[in-house]
């Protein structure tokens, strides 16, 4: 078994780590940030032909229902403007009209499914309203009437009548009278939908987008936290906890025998179990201090910590850290763990002769690749906690990717904002 920490400076340009992380979500690996953005860009449409294939039928049966859902839309938006309108004098105007948001809410919900299903654009969900509960009833009332995205989805549905006339009536004509020419028209006119639907039925801003984002990653923190805490507790109970209860019971037995005289080598033998029992409860909480966070890993940063943890690893590692600066305590510790966690699968389920570990910083990332030469089949969904990680990794803005085709070799690749230590 082998480690080696090497500090010397290899050309890592920004291009090839950013591939080593991302550019690897193109193979059979999948990251967070990569499943993230297939979701934002869909796929490009075929080029509009003479004929009718089936996105050209979808694109048809949508223009055709843009009438009678444009007029269901028409008259929930001019009910809820006129009630809360002139009902606005009154104690019930401003809660009608906030219910009234909340309906559109739902309305541009349908209308994105329907942009989903029939002309195969993909709009993401806006984030929901907060209900505080802190918050007063006129404080929610007041978030619920200031909301933008109840507010276009009205004004979606109030322009959206002659839009929805002109398409089913140009539809409706070209089926009868220009059906060779259908598919070219029926193409312009769904990306004139499809424009309209993302200008007013997509979240706010990047920003909503963001704080969407930032409420799932702090329910994974949040987990994770807690995940940590049930193992630790785990750990104490039936390791170290176990241990000092039968040393205390031992020390008992020994010191009644003690008081009694019996100082023969049945006491000899419960003070010498005794003090095997101290040492193993000692290397148990060594054990558990390390895993949660090593000493050698503060005192002396990511190379010599590696390379602890590689000497421990049943197959044979070497170890690259190439860092000129230690990276925030916070990111140096989940990049400890990371590649720790990933050392543990090799040992245990790679079948592999030989590993590798390189760290290296591009620019504002930390990238991490990790590789053997075993048997293969690695996947974020294979029981391994490799999904744990990509959780992880994404709740920091990280990204998590794995290339493990059958037969192998295995590649992990992991990156990590770098973060300077002055920044905590």
């Amino acid at each position: 078994m082998t480690a080696r920490s090497t500090t010397q400076h290899k050309q890592h340009s920004a291009g090839t780590g950013t591939g080593a992380g991302t550019g690897a979500g193109t193979g059979t690996g999948a990251g967070t940030g990569a499943a993230a953005d297939a979701v934002q860009q869909p796929l490009p449409l075929p080029p509009a032909r003479f004929a009718f294939d089936r996105r050209t039928w979808k694109e048809i049966a949508h223009l055709l229902l843009d009438l009678p859902v444009a007029l269901f839309a028409f008259v929930y938006v001019f009910t809820v403007l006129v009630a809360g309108g002139v009902l606005s004098v009154t104690v019930i105007g401003l809660p009608l009209l906030a219910a009234g948001l909340l309906g559109a809410r739902q309305l541009g919900r349908v209308e994105r499914s329907r942009a989903r299903r029939l002309l195969g654009t993909v709009i993401d969900e806006p984030s929901p309203l907060p209900f505080g509960r802190d918050e007063g009833l006129f404080s929610r009332l007041w978030s619920r009437l200031k909301d933008p995205v109840g507010w276009r989805a009205l004004l979606y549905g109030f322009i959206r009548l002659p839009w929805g006339v002109l398409t089913f009536t140009i539809t409706l004509v070209s089926l009868f009278v220009l059906w060779p020419v259908l598919p070219f028209i029926a193409r312009g006119l769904s990306n004139a939908d499809r424009v309209m639907v993302r200008g007013l039925l997509s979240p706010s801003d990047e920003l909503e987008r963001r704080i969407a984002e930032l409420e799932s990653d702090r329910g994974v923190v949040v987990d994770t936290a807690a995940a940590d805490l049930r193992r630790i507790e785990r750990d104490l109970h039936d390791g170290a906890q176990a241990r000092l209860v039968n040393l205390a019971m031992g020390l008992g037995l020994a010191k009644e025998k003690l008081l009694e005289g019996q100082a023969d080598d049945t006491v000899a033998a419960m003070v010498d179990e005794a003090h095997g029992e101290v040492k193993l409860a000692l290397q148990e909480l060594r054990d558990l201090a390390r895993g949660i966070h090593p000493a050698v890993l503060t005192d002396r940063g990511l190379g010599a910590a590696l390379s602890s943890v590689a000497a421990r690893c049943t197959v044979p590692v070497e170890v690259t850290v190439d860092l000129d600066d230690r990276p925030a305590p916070a990111i140096e510790g989940i990049a400890y763990f990371t590649v720790s966690e990933l050392l543990q699968n090799i040992s245990k389920h790679s079948g592999a002769r030989t590993a590798s570990v390189e760290v290296w910083r591009a620019e504002k990332r930390l990238l991490i690749r990790v590789e053997d030469d075993g048997r293969g089949g690695a996947s974020l969904d294979g029981g391994t906690g490799m999904a744990g990680l990509s959780e992880r990794l994404g709740a920091v803005d990280g990204l998590f990717v794995v290339e493990s085709p059958s037969g192998g070799p295995t590649t992990v690749s992991a990156e990590l904002p770098w973060r300077d230590r002055t920044q905590g």
